[in-house]
């Protein structure tokens, strides 16, 4: 797949885009998520019933 095009920040304050409200000083950056450190675990279900 190509890489995005560079596009020049919105000048209006009706950006939609959170990078160009940050450009234009209108947003705080968002902040990036910590990375899983154990992605593959099994998921912590609850017990089956046992009167089934």
């Amino acid at each position: 797949m190509p890489d995005a095009i560079e596009r020049p920040p919105r000048r209006d304050d009706n950006a939609a885009d959170v990078g160009s409200l940050v450009q234009l000083g209108e947003a705080e950056p968002q902040p990036v998520p910590a990375p899983a450190t154990q992605p593959f675990l099994e998921p912590d279900w609850p017990p089956p019933d046992e009167t089934v």
